[in-house]
């Protein structure tokens, strides 16, 4: 069974009921989720070792997100406890014309004021093949980008595949700053994932012919993009979401990936959202998963698609699928009738 180790921040999630908007309510649903934890437990789910690494406080709320991911058969023995909170996001949904929107309280998170000296990652990636982490936890700020370049180093000095999903957030720094730290963290990486619009945030590179709002992609441009990216920084393979976002509620989902001499793409997904969170990381989940189940290019690409086009209709940041299920959906079935 291989083990995969995963790094970073898991946060408590806060959202309405439904579609109603934050000033609508006066209690919220409360969750966990984050982007290498959600990976963590799409790969658990699929039958593989998931250790994941991250600094949490000691008390119950902290306890209550170990708990999240222990229930899923997540390894959470190398979690660090200490600091005094655990990071928070507001979820609204958005519906129709109306886009979701996310609020931030994470500033001060246990995570955020981690020292390399919380992670032995020597003994972390012990017994394991492949070591996944996010832009997301990088930008948390410059010490916890110091203890990420250290687990890449170390995980490339005991021969770890190493992926990340650029996953650019603005409300966490510049695209100046992220450019910078994120090009001196590519050097170790060999597997990029990011979406339509990471590349051009984050390094500059943009699909031509592509308008994003107005929900067209340009295969074409996507391919300059990959192999722009391949070229700067000697990725193995890069990966591709491509979202045309028709509204909040429906969205046209697929994908690309170019493993330096030939381009794949997926089928085509008409999506009914019911909730997109994660959306990315089930993708990069699954496409891991392939890739060490040894799966060749095109159908690895189909079972990443097909499992995260599987999270847009389950609540929650976790996608909660099986292997059998994503498998049915990537060879052809998705009608969605009755299962009797």
């Amino acid at each position: 069974m291989a083990r995969i180790v995963t790094f970073g921040e898991i946060m408590l999630r806060l959202a309405p009921d439904g579609y109603n908007r934050f000033v609508q309510v006066d209690s919220f649903g409360a969750t966990y989720g984050g982007g290498e934890a959600n990976v963590a437990v799409s790969l658990s789910n699929f039958g593989m070792e998931a250790r994941y690494v991250t600094k949490l406080p000691e008390h119950e709320i902290g306890e209550a997100a170990v708990n999240s991911l222990r229930r899923f058969g997540v390894d959470t023995s190398f979690v660090t406890r200490g600091g005094s909170r655990v990071g928070i996001y507001f979820l609204e949904k958005g519906a129709s014309q109306r886009p979701s929107k996310v609020i931030y309280d994470r500033a001060g998170s246990s995570i955020a004021t981690a020292s390399k000296a919380d992670f032995d990652w020597g003994k972390i990636f012990d017994g394991a093949e492949w070591f996944h982490f996010t832009g997301i936890t990088p930008a948390l700020g410059d010490n916890v980008a110091e203890i990420c370049e250290e687990a890449c180093k170390t995980a490339k000095s005991k021969g770890l595949t190493v992926s990340c999903d650029l996953n650019y957030r603005k409300n966490l720094w510049s695209r100046e700053k992220a450019g910078e730290v994120m090009g001196a963290l590519m050097k170790h990486v060999d597997v990029c994932i990011a979406n339509e619009e990471d590349s051009g945030d984050v390094f500059g590179i943009k699909a031509e012919n592509t308008d994003i709002t107005g929900g067209k992609i340009n295969h074409e441009g996507y391919k300059g993009v990959a192999k722009q990216l391949a070229d700067k920084f000697a990725f193995k393979k890069v990966a591709i979401t491509l979202r045309e976002s028709v509204s909040a509620n429906d969205n046209n989902w697929a994908a690309m990936l170019y493993d330096g001499a030939d381009f794949y793409f997926s089928k085509k997904y008409a999506l009914h959202i019911v909730d997109r969170v994660g959306g990315g990381d089930s993708f990069g989940a699954g496409l891991i998963y392939a890739t060490l189940e040894n799966m060749p290019l095109q159908m690895a690409l189909e079972f990443a698609v097909a499992a995260s086009a599987l999270k847009h209709s389950i609540e929650g940041d976790f996608n909660q699928v099986s292997v059998a299920e994503v498998k049915k959906l990537s060879q052809g079935d998705a009608s969605g009738r009755v299962q009797r």
